[in-house]
């Protein structure tokens, strides 16, 4: 049989992540709004605009790029991501020759814009965070009034609105509701009193009610049941919602029944995200039967929502018709190990799973084991893999390690605040000494790694191309070590992450014979060269 070396490794370059498209608008940004020739003779952009043209710019490029791809898809991506960045390029040349185009107590001049003329995006979350009355309202809102806007996207978060202000919007988003597609109401009644905050929410849903969205974001309202009930003409008119997003909003096991009746249909639903609530097993019970009703569903998140066995049962269950999913993340539970066990037996549908978040689950090595085989066996393009907190060691490290040395495409591992030792951080390293071309951050922290494992995972990541941070602080690494490192790291220090924490004195201050095994060959790293990776079955 052969081994993962040996098969060929087929990397699909287009389409470019989320992160790396932002990263475009950012760098953009700034190129548009520094000093440069054309600026001396054009005039220099602000920020404010520079960001707003370098949106527009990459929104063109991408969609260019992303059409001459879908033109040939047998291809690698390789030609549509060089059209993007020579489309990209072309485009901001031709916005710094015009210049700025906004001018003190003047909008954009809209014929100059490379995009069509109507926007689709009212945003007005990037304001003071502060309560809204009517004038303010009237004023804020005014873009939405006008005839023939074209207005798509509304984003009212991180303002909080009265009863007055919820009036003024009402005939607003009443006239609006053909046209919108999402919606953001997070964090919009911040400080308001109980009655008045569940008038709002009512007045919201009411005059949104029937709108055919396809994301919808209710986070950072501290709903709870009233909460969740008050939207529920808005969200029983919803059949084809594709992201829905509840964080932070006092989820409780009530509350966690009355989205699971309130929601018609979740058929289309591809995110939904759940963390920072008190939803407890209960309430996990009725989120994992959304879940079961989601086939689409490719982004899982119910992070730090007090779900503890009963509940991690109930959501591995639902998980497992979940054949598309592609992000899951359930850190910060108590899931224990037999709901881990449970876990990694809906892991066999899993074939397109790229992230997987498990930290602080309480999995121990038996649990951790069994997810690690089963990630091992069915999610060939995994690029993180996070279990961090869950009081596993040495003994549950070789089934990880396999796991590791499986996934080429990794980008990110953390292990960290587990009890790995030097012999589970020397397997790490070992398992991620081939290939592993595109790792960019290992994080294995507070791990109780000292300084034969630290040496040579340091040394091990220090060769991969793409690789950004080594995070090993909060070990017993010995002063002796600490020099190794920064010596190993000379060239590139920003890759090593703070040693602030480390502490040279601690278990290995008994162990008086560590400098003699490194001086003599490493003894440690000799005792283990037995034990290898195992990547079959």
């Amino acid at each position: 049989m052969e081994t993962f070396q040996q098969r060929p490794i087929s990397i699909k370059l287009w389409p470019p992540s989320q992160s790396t498209r932002v990263m475009l608008v950012e760098r953009m940004t700034k190129n548009l709004s520094t000093p440069s020739i054309f600026s001396r003779k054009h005039g220099l952009l602000n920020k404010e605009e520079a960001e707003e043209n370098a949106r527009e710019i990459e929104e063109v490029a991408f969609a260019t790029a992303n059409q001459h791809h879908e033109n040939e898809p047998d291809g690698d991506g390789s030609s549509a991501v060089q059209l993007y960045a020579k489309e990209s390029s072309r485009l901001m040349v031709e916005v710094l020759k015009r210049g700025p185009q906004i001018k003190e107590d003047e909008g954009p001049a809209v014929s100059d814009k490379i995009m069509p003329s109507h926007e689709t995006f009212f945003d007005i979350s990037g304001g003071r965070r502060d309560f809204i009355e009517e004038q303010e309202a009237e004023e804020l809102l005014r873009p939405l009034k006008e005839q023939g806007n074209s207005y798509t996207k509304i984003c009212f978060s991180n303002r909080s609105f009265g009863i007055g202000a919820a009036r003024i919007a009402e005939p607003i988003l009443v006239s609006l509701k053909n046209q919108l597609t999402e919606v953001d109401l997070s964090d919009f009644i911040a400080g308001r009193p109980e009655e008045e905050a569940l008038e709002v929410m009512t007045i919201f849903s009411s005059s949104l009610e029937g709108c055919v969205l396809k994301s919808l974001n209710l986070s950072n309202n501290a709903l709870g049941e009233k909460g969740v009930r008050a939207f529920a003409a808005l969200l029983k008119s919803q059949s084809g919602l594709e992201q829905l997003y509840l964080m932070n909003d006092g989820i409780s096991e009530e509350a966690a029944r009355a989205v699971c009746e309130l929601i018609p249909s979740t058929e289309k639903l591809k995110v939904l995200h759940f963390h920072n609530n008190m939803t407890g097993d209960e309430g996990a019970i009725a989120i994992a039967e959304v879940v079961g009703r989601s086939p689409a569903l490719e982004d899982f998140r119910c992070s730090s929502t007090r779900v503890s066995s009963e509940g991690g049962f109930a959501l591995a269950e639902a998980l497992g018709t979940c054949a598309h999913l592609k992000k899951l993340d359930l850190r910060d539970n108590m899931f224990g190990v037999d709901a881990g066990v449970a876990l990694s037996k809906a892991f066999s549908g899993f074939a397109g799973l790229r992230e997987v978040y498990l930290s602080y689950l309480n999995l121990e090595d038996k649990g951790a084991t069994a997810l690690a085989n089963a990630l091992k066996e069915f999610a060939p393009s995994l690029e993180v893999l996070d279990m961090a907190g869950n009081d596993i060691t040495v003994e549950g490290v070789p089934a990880i390690a396999a796991c590791v040395a499986a996934k080429q495409f990794l980008t990110k591992l953390n292990l960290s605040e587990n009890e790995l030792k030097d012999e589970g951080a020397i397997l790490i390293a070992k398992a991620l000494e081939d290939g592993h071309n595109q790792l960019r951050e290992v994080d294995l922290s507070a791990s109780s790694i000292r300084r034969v494992g630290s040496r040579l995972l340091a040394q091990t990541v220090l060769l991969k191309p793409e690789f950004k941070l080594l995070n090993i602080d909060g070990n017993f690494i010995s002063d002796e070590g600490i020099d190794e490192l920064k010596e190993i790291f000379k060239k590139s220090p920003e890759l090593l992450g703070s040693l602030d924490e480390n502490d040279p004195e601690g278990e290995d201050v008994a162990d008086e014979s560590e400098g003699e095994a490194d001086e003599n060959g490493d003894e440690l790293e000799s005792k283990l060269k037995h034990l290898e990776v195992n990547q079959e079955d």
